[in-house]
């Protein structure tokens, strides 16, 4: 087009007989001589002339005009080149985000992620963030109670601690706090079957009696067993007449003054159910909340033979490579049952998630309804970081966060959904990664088979000690161990990963592996265990500070 348009010019030029028409025609600066009273400003020759050539008196080089001097012309080769240079470097740069790796490179079920440097505060949250509050939970030495004896109390409480083992160490934490709130004796919790654990432990399969009562003497009377003058004790258990069921959710100390006990002072003997979640923590006295820290860490003791087990598999994990080493113990939440739960959308063939819908819609249909909604509810949940994180993403924020490859991991967890195709790629970037069950050998494990909860107290032990506690998802486990942890000092590492954050960052194609791991590392800076103040409506089991921890 450029040479079309020159030799037109060109022809035009030699047409033109009168010099100074020729010059007219050719000069963009020089106008015809019309004046303004005969015709318009501007002829239709200017109007049909081509919009760029009202550039050229800006930039004369690009005219066509023979004129033009031959430095205007290199000046315009040289321009040329570097605007091509830069669209080329433009295009390449495009290219290059659009296949960029995936922050990590993924071969087949191996990740490859770029090495990070280890930073000094790896193992242990800093000291001087640590020191400011200590524990003060435990029973006063040499005090003098004033608890009245146990024919004086306003009656007996029966409670029925549901769910996992974690669900039921809280209703009984609960249970000793609404003894005292009404003056009533307790008696020994029982531990009900759960549908999903599926386990009949009792409470002295698990936890240490003697110890219980014992340790709790000054604050709470506490029996073994029903009392023999009540006859029909199939009652507790059965009879509406026995049992009280109107309690709320988070119901306040006032609410069993006012409603709970007159039916205790009537009827003698009270079975609570359902209790789970039935005591709130800021609309409690602060005595109670105490009282509840100090059976969460100080009463609740598990058996012997758990503590001597778990001993045992910590010391092995401390000496996995020859010599004294940290480890980390992970809790990861990705069984079956949680990732049907969640209803969120993950990594998965068509056949996966197809049985996966089948599966929801089996085991809740109320929720699932046509299952039309589901997308956008998963998409929502993986937004505001409700989701459990996968085993792929836990090997890259951990990798991310500087952890090695020979880091030395404890893994507690159920049967993962996948099974070890799921767990190829955090096993194979963190090779040293083990469960309970690869640590111990079948004989040494078969007197803890015997119940289902045995298991989860070792896990529960294995991990309360390790240097570094790592969460995946939510649950009673982890809030229990973060608390646990905060409780015996801060220095303990207890990583609660921003799975909003991470969700957000995994979804960026254009996140590069230097920026993901600045955002990591600043984010979960305050995500260690590290002393927070409590709000209201806080959780007393993940943050025990104000009411059960003092200041040093």
């Amino acid at each position: 087009m450029a040479e079309l348009r020159h030799s037109s010019s060109l022809g035009s030029r030699a047409a033109t007989t009168s010099p100074k028409k020729r010059d007219e025609d050719a000069s963009p600066l020089i106008h015809d001589q019309i004046t303004d009273d005969d015709h318009p400003r501007h002829t239709f020759r200017d109007r049909d002339r081509p919009f760029w050539s009202n550039f050229h008196c800006l930039c004369p080089f690009f005219t066509d005009d023979p004129r033009v001097s031959q430095l205007s012309s290199k000046i315009s080769l040289i321009l040329l080149f570097i605007i091509s240079f830069a669209g080329v470097i433009l295009v390449f740069s495009i290219v290059h985000r659009l296949n960029a790796p995936y922050l990590c490179t993924k071969d087949g079920i191996v990740l490859h992620c770029p090495h990070v440097k280890e930073s000094s505060s790896l193992w242990e949250n800093p000291l001087s963030a640590t020191t400011s509050w200590k524990p003060c939970a435990e029973r006063p030495v040499g005090g003098i109670s004033d608890l009245p004896p146990e024919n004086e109390t306003n009656g007996y409480i029966f409670i029925h601690a549901e769910g996992g083992l974690n669900q039921q160490r809280i209703v009984i934490c609960n249970a000793v706090a609404v003894a005292k709130i009404m003056n009533a004796t307790l008696i020994l919790p029982v531990l009900k079957q759960d549908q999903i654990w599926k386990d009949q432990t009792k409470f002295e399969d698990i936890f240490d009696v003697d110890h219980f009562i014992d340790y709790l003497k000054d604050d709470v009377h506490i029996v073994r067993d029903i009392p023999e003058w009540f006859t029909d004790k199939s009652e507790l258990f059965t009879s509406i007449r026995r049992t009280v069921k109107n309690i709320p959710k988070y119901a306040p100390a006032q609410f069993y003054i006012d409603n709970v006990l007159p039916r205790i002072k009537e009827k003698k003997i009270m079975a609570l159910k359902p209790f789970v979640d039935r005591l709130g923590y800021d609309n409690v006295p602060p005595e109670i909340n105490k009282l509840r820290c100090r059976v969460n860490y100080h009463a609740l003791k598990f058996l012997p033979e758990i503590e001597q087990m778990a001993d045992l598999l910590i010391s092995r994990m401390r000496n996995r490579t020859g010599n004294p080493n940290p480890y980390m113990a992970l809790h990861l939440r990705f069984e079956k049952g949680m990732v049907g739960l969640s209803f969120c959308d993950f990594v998965g063939t068509r056949e996966e998630k197809a049985k996966m819908a089948e599966y929801r819609k089996k085991e809740w249909p109320r929720r699932y309804k046509n299952g039309s909604h589901l997308w956008q509810l998963a998409l929502q949940k993986r937004k505001e970081g409700r989701c459990p994180l996968e085993p792929e993403e836990v090997a890259v924020i951990l990798r991310a966060m500087g952890y090695p490859k020979e880091t030395q991991i404890y893994v507690a967890s159920g049967q993962v959904y996948g099974g070890q195709n799921r767990m190829a790629p955090l096993r194979n970037m963190f090779p040293n990664l083990v469960t309970k069950e690869e640590l111990a050998s079948k004989e040494e494990l078969a007197a803890l088979r015997k119940h289902v909860t045995s298991l989860a107290a070792l896990d529960f032990l294995v991990c309360l000690r390790s240097d570094v506690f790592v969460m995946t998802h939510g649950g009673n486990f982890a809030k229990l161990i973060i608390g646990a942890r905060r409780y015996m000092g801060h220095r303990q590492k207890s990583i609660k990963p921003d799975k909003g954050l991470m969700s957000k960052s995994f979804g960026d194609p254009y996140m590069s592996w230097a920026t993901f791991v600045e955002d990591v590392g600043v984010t979960h800076q305050t995500r260690t265990g590290l002393p927070e103040e409590t709000f209201p409506n806080y959780d007393l089991w993940e943050n025990p500070l104000t009411p059960c921890m003092c200041k040093a």
